[in-house]
Formats: structure tokens, C-alpha cells, sequence
């Protein structure tokens, strides 16, 4: 078992500085993950209660090492890394972890960032929000309202309608496609 409470076989650690904190990129297996804190550390806010729950060894039967240490244990994956990002198909994004639809195609915009980016979720209770103050600034954290599951943060900076972006990790979603 890591310190930070991932119990994935970690093949190497690498502490690194981003923007004057001390992080970690893991190597786990074949996949790069980065790190920020325990799933602990200073989350609260609107929680709601998951509908979906299993036990950490029911989800890293079901997860691969990476959407497990994603989205159970609040890790980033790297920019730029997943196919989602450039992804124009048209389609609905759903939880990698319980299959319920979260953000449309339609919402989605390149924000330069490396993630895939959304400007509003299917429905306002689709998301829970929960404040994260692990990189020594206060950020919104966003959820899988039916699970839990990690999925990335949201920000005041996004386009209209909004206003909003919802930064998301690709490795959280599973595209379902429009049928023509």
C-alpha cells in the first residue's frame, strides 16, 4: 500500500514541482498518473449520496490501474494523454465507473487544456461538487453524482452559455456514440 492510499502496484515514483507544489507522477504499470493527495484531504461540500457503491476491491476488479486510480483514489491523468480531448464524434459521455450519462457532445470545447472539456453537464444532478484544497488553492472538485467516482474539477472560466468549464479526465469517461 502507497502512503497516499493507492494499492496498485507502483512501478516508479517521480516527485516533481508544478506551479510551486510538490507532486508525484506514478508510473503503474504501463499508465502515468499524476498524483495530488489522498482522497481525504480537504474535500467537503455537496456530497450526495452515491447510489452505486462497491468496495475498493470490487472497483479495481472492475477498473483498469488507471480509471481506478483515477477516479477511486482522485489522481489526474497527464494533458493531452487521452483520445477524448480531440474527439469531435457525437455522442454522450458517460461514468467509466457506473455507466450514467454526465456530459453531451454538444457541451464539449477545446479549451486548450488537455483535457476534455465541457461547458455543462446532461443535468444538475447528473454532477456533485465537492471543494478540493489539495494543491494549496481552493478548487471545485466534480463527481459522479450516482457513484462517486472522480472526475475532475470545474472552473469559472468557460464559454457561454455557462460561463463554466468542467474540466474532465478521458480516462472517467466512455463515449457512447449517436446512432446515424
Amino acid at each position: 500500500m502507497h502512503p497516499n492510499g493507492c494499492s496498485a502496484s507502483i512501478m516508479q515514483e517521480r516527485p516533481a514541482t508544478i506551479s510551486g507544489c510538490l507532486v508525484s507522477f506514478m508510473q503503474l504499470k504501463e499508465e502515468t498518473v499524476l498524483v495530488t493527495g489522498t482522497l481525504e484531504s480537504g474535500m467537503s461540500d455537496k456530497k450526495k449520496k452515491p447510489e452505486v457503491t462497491k468496495s475498493d476491491e470490487e472497483w479495481e476488479k472492475l477498473l483498469t490501474t488507471q480509471q481506478y486510480t483515477v477516479t477511486r483514489l482522485h489522481a489526474t491523468e497527464p494533458p493531452f494523454s487521452h483520445p477524448y480531448n480531440a474527439s469531435k464524434k457525437q455522442g454522450t459521455y458517460a461514468c467509466i465507473c457506473c455507466g450514467e450519462p454526465l456530459f453531451a457532445s454538444g457541451d464539449k470545447f477545446d479549451s486548450g487544456t488537455g483535457w476534455p472539456s465541457f461547458h455543462s453537464p446532461v443535468s444538475d444532478e447528473a454532477l456533485s461538487e465537492h471543494e478540493d484544497r489539495k494543491l494549496f488553492t481552493s478548487r471545485t472538485e466534480v463527481r459522479c453524482a450516482a457513484c462517486d467516482s472522480h472526475l475532475g474539477h470545474v472552473f469559472p472560466d468557460g464559454p457561454d452559455p455557462t460561463g463554466l468549464r468542467y474540466c474532465i479526465n478521458g480516462v472517467a469517461l466512455n463515449m457512447k456514440e449517436d446512432e446515424e
